[in-house]
């Protein structure tokens, strides 16, 4: 009996956690305006997190970017955004000239 409850309990806690990482993880992305998209912009010893309109996805200069860090990330984010492995000026550059050309 002690043996059971004890691993009911263990099982709360394990449950507990993963819920409240899900709801962390929820509340990250609550701030993200409607028609946007949260990404983690990474360079050597930096992560950044940017919001960009979820138009930009569809534009090709944005899709070589994505296939980079489909190659250097795969399709696992442990961070829980699109993770894009570019310097910043890089990403600046890129979202400046995409919203020129909207």
């Amino acid at each position: 009996m002690g043996v059971q409850l004890m691993g009911i309990t263990h099982a709360k806690q394990k449950l507990q956690r993963s819920l409240s990482a899900k709801i962390a993880g929820v509340l990250a992305t609550s701030n993200v305006p409607r028609g946007h998209i949260a990404v983690y912009i990474v360079g050597e010893g930096y992560r950044k997190r940017c919001i960009i309109p979820i138009a930009y996805l569809n534009h090709p200069l944005f899709k070589g970017l994505l296939n980079r860090a489909e190659e250097e990330f795969g399709f696992d984010h442990p961070m829980g955004g699109l993770t894009i492995p570019c310097s910043e000026e890089c990403f600046a550059s890129l979202t400046s000239f995409l919203s020129t050309t909207s």
